[in-house]
């Protein structure tokens, strides 16, 4: 079983798996604008161009999924943070960077007691993120 993320946004779905696919290496998988949806006619005028669904893939099969918030008020995430892990501490910190662009550092990349590099933001779609790197292991 490979379990999979489903993120919602308030209107910015497009923007943000535009920017993740670009920063982080993935192929924009389907992408179903609410405008072509059978529920188009139900939608308020600012929700046309929002998503309905969209897919991110990877190389290695993992798929992150995601919509705008069609059917209800948005929420903002709480209670998870999506997680990279990285082998380079220079690879994390330029990550960590840009996905901080605009959003809000949670806690600063730098060392700690467990890893060579860590961090925690949320970015500026709303999205909670850690980035890692974990400490070198004794010999």
């Amino acid at each position: 079983m490979n379990p999979s993320a489903y993120l919602q946004f308030n209107g910015q779905c497009a923007e943000a798996f535009a920017f993740y696919a670009q920063l982080l290496g993935a192929q924009l998988g389907e992408h179903h604008p609410a405008s072509q949806s059978p529920m188009a006619d139900q939608l308020q005028p600012h929700q046309k161009d929002w998503t309905m669904h969209a897919q991110l893939h990877w190389p290695n099969g993992q798929v992150l999924m995601g919509c705008d918030a069609l059917m209800g008020p948005y929420e903002a995430p709480r209670g998870f943070h999506l997680t990279l892990n990285r082998t380079s501490v220079d690879e994390a910190r330029a990550l960590f960077d840009a996905l901080a662009a605009g959003g809000q550092v949670q806690m600063p990349f730098e060392p700690t007691f467990w890893a060579a590099g860590f961090g925690m933001l949320v970015d500026r779609f709303g999205v909670p993120w850690m980035v890692n790197v974990d400490a070198p292991t004794a010999a």
